[in-house]
Formats: C-alpha cells, structure tokens, sequence
C-alpha cells in the first residue's frame, strides 16, 4: 500500500515539468509529518527493499550531462563538424560531375578520419566512466536495517531515490529535489539554477504564500545547489530528469566558456578554410583558361579544395586529449574535462592551501593549554565535546581531537551530555558552538574556532578552578603564548563556554556574547617530505607556486620556510579590503603568500592574476575553495575533497601532492605539443602547396597532378600523421608553460611553407628539362606525386623537433613506422597496377638519384630555417 502510494505521486512528478512544479510547491505547503506522509516515508529513513524497489520503478538518480555516451550518438559527434561537411559536399559534387573515384576516396578520407577518432574517443569515454567511478560524489542518508552505527550511510547521488532521507552538512551538494524536515542556520547556494551568487537560506516551516517561482520556495532545495553553511535533513522529493536541473541540464551544460585552446583551434580552422574559399576558385579559373578544359579544371579545384583541408585536425585533437587523459590517469590525475588538459600545461601560476599539500593533511592534537599556558584537562573534554556533538563538517582538527589517544577511557564522557543545539561553522565568525544538556538538566554552551574570533566574544577566563575578567594583560599574555606555538608549526584554536538559561530550547549566533575562554588545543601538521623537492621541480618548469590560506601568517611563515618557498613577504587578508583592480593586479604578481584570507578574497586574487595574462591553476578541496575553483583557468581538486570542490573542478587528483601535479603538468604539455606539431606540419605543407599548385597550373599545358592523384598523395599523407599522438616530445619544449598562439604559428607557416614550394619547382624544373615532360604528362605527374610525398612525410620529422631530427631527437616507433610505410608506399605504387589505375608510369632510375639530393637539399634548408626561426620567435 505504501509502495502504490508513493508510485502515483513519482508518475503525477514524471508527467512534465508543471506537473513537477506543481508537486514540489504542494509538498511546501504541508507540514514535516504530511510531507513524509506524501513520500511513503519515515524520518528514520526507507529500508533495503524498498530502496530497491524505487530505484527499478523511477531509475537511477541521473541527469543529463551524467548519462553514458552511446555509440550513435559518438558517431554524430564525431562525424558533424565543418571540416566533414565540406569534404562530403566535395564527395557529393565529384559524384554528380561523374568523377565517382574521387568521389569515393573523398569518402573514403572521411570515413578514415571519423573511424579513427571514433574508435579513441569510444575507448576513452570508457576509460573515462572508469575513472569518474573513483572520484564519485556521494550523499549521506538515513537508511533503517544497515547494521550501522546511527543508520547513516554514504551513498553514490545515482543510488538515491524518491523518499529517502538526505542528511546535509557544509560542503555538500544537494542530491536530488528535497523538502526540508530539519534545518539550522542552513545556507544554500542556488547559482547553478538561478545565476543568483548570495547564498539563501532554507527552513524547515510549511510554506504557504505564493512564490514567484518554485526556485524560490524556502523549504525546497533542488539538485545541483551547494550547502555553503549549517546542517540540514530533507526527504528527497523528485530525482534525475525530473528535478529542476535534470530538466535544464543540457543548457546548463552548454554554458562553458570556450577555453583559449578552443578558441585557437577554431581560428585556425577558419583560418585554413578561407585559404580554400580564396584558392580553389583561382586554381579552377586559371585551369580553365590556360587549359581550356572547364570540366577537367572543376575536377582539379574540388581535389585541390580536399588537399587544402586539414581534415585529421578533429581526430587528432580527441587522440591527443584521449590519450593525454590515459596517460595522467595512470599518474593518479583524473581530467574530468579533457579540454582542461591544454590549460593544465599552460598554466604559469599554481594557486594552492598549504594544508595537505606543503604538509602531510595529517594532523596531531599535541596540547591542550588552559590560559597561562599549563596543561588543562577541562580544554580537553570541552574541545571533545564539541567535536562530538556538532553534525556539520567536521575537518581534520575534528576528527584529531576525536581520535585523541588521551580519550580513549574517556568516550564515556558524551554519555553525560544530550545535545540542545548547535550553531554550525561559517566562514564569517569563523567558529561554532553546540549547546549540551547536562544531566542535572543546565544547559552549556561549548565554542571552538579560530583564536582572535572566539576571544573577541570572551569576557572571562578560567583556569584551574580560578575564573576572573579578561583584560588586555590576559590578551597579551595569550597572544604571546599562541605566537610562541604557531613560530614552532602548530595551528591553534581556541575552547571557551557559556552557562545557559535551561528554559531556553533555541540557541543562535547572537547568544555567542560573554563566554568564558577555557584555554586552546594545538595541532602539529607536519610539511611532506616531499613538498620541497616538488616545488622546485615546478619552479624548474617555469610555474610560480601561490598560497592561498585561510591559515595565521606565523604558521604559514613556518611551513613556507620548511618546504624551501621563499617568502619575502605575507599578504593578510586584511590588507587586500580596500585595493584597487590595478593594485590588487599588481600585488597578486608580486607576493607569494597570502593568509588568513577569505573565500572571496581567493577568487579575487586568482582574477587579479588573470588580469596580468597568467594562466592560472587553483588547488584546493575545501568549501572555501568552491569559488576559487571556478574562477581558475583550471581548477584541480581532491578525491577525498567535499563535493563542492570535486563539482567546480576541472582535474582530481587521486593524491593531494604537488609531485603528482607535477607530472600532469608535463602530459599537459606533451599534449599541446603534439597537436601543435600537427598544425605547423599540415599549415606549412598546405600553405606550400597552394604555391606549387598556382605555380604549375599558370605554366603548364596539362594538370600537374590529376584530381584522383591529389586525391591519394593527400589520404596517403593523412595516414602518416595519424600516430603524431604517440610521438615524443623534447624536454626543452616541456621545461616551461606553452600558450596557444595563433600569430606564432602562422609566422612559423609563412617562413616554412614556401621552402616545400621551392623543392617543387625544382621538381617540376627536373621532370621538365631533365626528363622531358613536356609531352608526357603521365610522368611529370607521377615525379611530382612521389617527390611530394616524401617531402610532406620527411617535413614530419623535421618540424616536430627543435633539435636535429633522428640524432639529437627521434620520433616515436608507431610514427617512424607509418612514415617508412608511407615513404615505401610512395616509392612503390608508380610500379604496381595500382599506379597505373591512378594514372602513374614507372620512373626513370636517374629519378631516383635527383629525387634524394632533392630530399637532402629540402631537409637540410628546412632544418636551417626551422633553427633561426626557433632562436629568432621561440619553441611555440
């Protein structure tokens, strides 16, 4: 009966997005135990069974962006981009001009492209689900019958169904569509739905006004929202599709920004694509007249067009990304969006918390002082207390006070305690408070956080049975002594209490006014051993490490200087209020450390850096570093972070290390350059030919080349570049950050181009006057095929290397190998019944003599060009 229940109220959800509206603002209207009701469901949350059968009946908890990726819908991707539709309308106009071989290569060459970025892209999209399984987010719910402590579990977002119990603490992202049952001092962040960046705060109280949507409704929280503060617990209403961000999924998916990569990928393919619209009509008018055959020179202008199009580009940006993503997973890097891999080795500045990256995220409760400085066992079981009664999230100074050595005959202690209430933690105060019940019925109220925030609200002290008035001789004598700690690498806070009225059942922040401060705990966290080394090793290659930490400057001074990062200076948050965008540029540039600063204040300061044109990374996997995240170039997060972090980020590491970052940057870079080496390879091979063929078509009584011929020198040479991401890449090219420049490259085309345009006349010269060609189109034609060939195969090796190619700087084996199946291929086919259906002729063994002092001169010429140019513009 509960069951049907429950299955007409998700069908009434299910049939469209009023219908959904409308269940989710009639579910607000009704009280805690009616909304349960409505749900078939307990506080104390569903059982086994019944979880199983919700899950077959409405599906797993999933929107859009989260489903796999089929097979046809891979193809379409794959196959619908500028480039293929221009080759296939080239197929299409060869078909119907009755040229059905170039029709078919054409095809052929598309097919080739598509299959073969199919193929890579569908062993990384498995590849990638592989990986997205370790660094799933997860929820906490209430789940009756599980045998666990309190019947709390965590649970991956795709396993919760309709009527489940989420449990909601700072950090967490919002699983699903839920109607809250409980609430304190509970902040969301919509922006995600609505765009709206303030935080709103939910409660817990049937809503019966109007609202102007039902984003507004102020007992709801809706998938895809972030907990900013305060605890919470909800019964979860609507999942997947059917939430209000299942149903704007695709266009919030569509939202991102296209990355400076992208932007210069499709420039460039723009770019190449003009070069066709201003050539093919000049090759096709100047044919016609010269040779008087229109048809004939339609033909040869729709070859050209192909030969012009650089229509491996798609396939080997996705090979290369796929494969720079293998190769940083098996690094214990996760890259959740491959085009972040570009940005990854770009990146010039690293932003970063010291915690758990400089030091080892493993954190030690050392002592528990009262305030003259003198061991205190009340700060002990205070500091305990608190730790154990708050239901927010608790940090690593939580779960080191908890774990505490010194407690373990004393975790009888909560027994004599209940819990009232609590005030969770806030990046404001910078404190929170829970207040206990103790068994005589007085109530308590127990504050830890950070020092100066919990003395500001102190009006007494005790210590050792002794209580007084705080006074600024107190102050300074506390300052001195958590001073003298932080100088040693210890993180202070501080414990102090408030008796209670025990008619009083609801606390709030404003009650946190003259409390007595007990004392304070101090934890040692102590640098990685492997942090120095890794900082070096970045700075090395040419990225500046920042620290960002909400951390005191003492501590931080400390551990700075123990993992090797100078510090000159140490910016507090204080002091970056009241700048300018100008001077707070200026200063984001100069200065290597900045402490206790606020999660706006990193945001800002990762935007102040954009400003100076760095590109910059953010390492972080707290819920202060959300916004930060978002505003980096690439965000890199943890898979231990909470689910804020891992939402906003680009890149998870599966180990917080600077090492491990360190070598994702270096496959960043190898992946920018192996692409790169592609589009100097096929600009500067394109560009030259638009000169040959100009050249030869102003000159010469015949085609230098026959259409089906451009048509294979072209699919043969696409096919030795199709191993290029496999290819190695100069430790030099990798030593420092590589930027997408368009300027650069087009230079390097202008400089390079015209040398393989040189060589061809050479060619033609040869095939003219040494060979006799004039009469015999057939031969002129197959020397110009074969040196054409060779040449575009050898300018792979040159280009791809600053050094020189195959002694100081060989390729990869599966790119040597396709280069000599090519070169082969070339040599061989004018003797086999292939190159005679192609329209070749055999060559003259006189041939084969011009043809290698033409390959040396072209190789030698290159390489010298090729070296002024990299000492004259650089390696980009």
């Amino acid at each position: 009966m509960v069951f049907s229940r429950f299955r007409r109220s998700s069908a009434a959800a299910s049939a469209g997005e009023g219908s959904s509206e409308a269940t989710l603002g009639e579910i607000a209207r009704l009280s805690t135990e009616a909304a349960l009701l409505s749900m078939a469901s307990v506080a104390q949350g569903l059982d086994s069974d019944e979880v199983a059968r919700r899950l077959k009946a409405v599906g797993p908890n999933q929107v859009a962006q989260a489903r796999r990726h089929t097979i046809l819908g891979e193809l379409v991707g794959r196959s619908i981009n500028p480039l293929n539709l221009l080759l296939l309308s080239l197929a299409v106009a060869s078909y119907f001009l009755g040229d059905r071989r170039a029709a078919i290569l054409i095809t052929v060459m598309v097919l080739l492209s598509v299959s073969l970025g199919f193929l890579q892209e569908h062993r990384s999209n498995k590849a990638a689900d592989a990986l997205r399984r370790m660094v799933l987010n997860a929820a906490t719910v209430r789940r009756r019958g599980t045998g666990v402590a309190a019947d709390h579990l965590d649970v991956p977002i795709e396993q919760i169904v309709p009527g489940d119990i989420v449990v909601l603490s700072a950090g967490d992202m919002i699983p699903a569509d839920l109607r809250l049952i409980s609430a304190k001092d509970l902040f969301v962040n919509q922006a995600a739905l609505t765009g709206e960046a303030m935080p709103l705060e939910k409660f817990p109280e049937p809503h019966l006004s109007a609202t102007e949507t039902h984003l507004d409704l102020p007992n709801i929280c809706f998938m895809g929202s972030a907990v900013v503060s305060g605890i919470g617990c909800g019964v979860v209403v609507l999942t997947g599709s059917r939430t209000a961000f299942g149903r704007v999924a695709d266009s919030i998916a569509a939202r991102r920004v296209p990355t400076s990569f992208d932007k210069g990928i499709s420039r460039f393919t723009w770019l190449m694509l003009s070069f066709i619209i201003v050539m093919v009509p000049l090759v096709f008018v100047i044919n016609g007249v010269t040779k008087g055959n229109w048809f004939e020179a339609i033909l040869f202008a729709v070859a050209v067009a192909v030969g012009l199009t650089p229509e491996m580009l798609p396939m080997i940006v996705t090979v290369n990304l796929a494969m720079g993503a293998m190769a940083m997973s098996r690094k214990k890097v996760i890259v959740k969006r491959l085009n972040a891999i570009q940005n990854f080795g770009a990146m010039d500045v690293l932003c970063t918390d010291k915690t758990g990256t400089l030091t080892q995220d493993h954190i030690i409760l050392k002592r528990h002082l009262d305030i003259h400085g003198d061991e205190s066992e009340q700060v002990l079981e205070y500091a305990y207390l608190n730790s154990f009664y708050q239901s927010g999230l608790k940090n690593l100074l939580d779960v080191a006070v908890l774990k505490h050595a010194e407690l373990v005959d004393r975790l009888e202690l909560h027994e004599r305690f209940s819990k009232i209430d609590e005030m969770p933690f806030d990046f404001e105060r910078r404190r929170m408070s829970v207040v206990l019940a103790r068994s005589d019925g007085t109530h308590i109220m127990i504050c830890k956080g950070a020092v100066e925030e919990v003395f500001s609200v102190c009006t007494r002290y005790a210590a050792n049975g002794d209580t007084g008035v705080l006074d600024a001789t107190h102050f300074a004598s506390v300052q001195d002594t958590t001073s003298a700690l932080n100088a040693d690498g210890f993180r202070v806070v501080a414990v102090a209490y408030k008796e209670m009225p025990p008619a009083q059942e609801a606390y709030s922040a404003r009650d946190e006014t003259e409390l007595t401060l007990l004392g304070y705990i101090a934890f040692l966290d102590p640098p990685k051993d492997t942090a120095a080394a890794a900082i070096a090793a970045l700075q090395a290659r040419g990225v500046q490490v920042k620290i960002l930490t909400g951390d005191n400057d003492i501590v931080t001074r400390k551990i700075c200087h123990e993992v090797g990062l100078a510090v000159d200076r140490i910016v507090l948050g204080k002091e970056i209020e009241s700048l300018s965008a100008e001077q707070m540029a200026d200063l984001a540039e100069t200065a290597s450390v900045f402490a206790k600063i606020s999660p706006s204040q990193k945001a800002a300061i990762v935007d102040a850096l954009h400003r100076k044109q760095h590109v910059v990374g953010f390492l972080g996997d707290g819920i202060n570093d959300g916004p930060a995240l978002k505003c980096a170039d690439v965000g890199i997060s943890v898979d231990s972070a909470v689910d804020i972090a891992k939402e906003s980020a680009d890149i998870i590491l599966l180990e917080k290390s600077l090492a491990v970052l360190g070598e994702g940057v270096l496959e960043g870079r190898k992946v920018f350059g192996n692409i790169t080496k592609y589009i100097k390879m096929g600009a500067s091979s394109n560009f030259g030919n638009m000169f040959s063929v100009l050249g030869a078509s102003v000159f010469l009584p015949f085609l230098p080349m026959a259409p089906i011929q451009v048509l294979t020198n072209n699919l043969l040479y696409d096919f030795s570049q199709t191993s290029i991401p496999t290819d190695n890449v100069d430790d030099e090219y990798l030593a420092v950050p590589r930027r997408w420049d368009l300027a650069n490259i087009t230079k390097f085309v202008l400089m390079i181009g015209p040398i393989s345009s040189l060589f061809d006349y050479v060619t033609y010269f040869t095939m003219l006057y040494v060979f006799h060609a004039w009469d015999t189109p057939a031969l002129f034609q197959t020397g110009w095929f074969v040196e054409s060939l060779l040449t575009q195969t050898l300018i792979i090796h040159i280009i791809r290397t600053a050094k020189v190619p195959f002694f100081e700087s060989r390729a990869s084996g599966p790119l040597i190998t396709t280069s000599l199946i090519i070169a082969a291929t070339g040599i061989a086919i004018p003797f086999t019944g292939v190159g005679r259906f192609l329209g070749f002729i055999p060559l003259p063994s006189q041939y084969w003599i011009a043809l290698v002092f033409i390959l040396m001169s072209y190789a030698a010429l290159t390489h010298l060009m090729k070296t002024w140019f990299v000492r004259r513009f650089g390696l980009d």
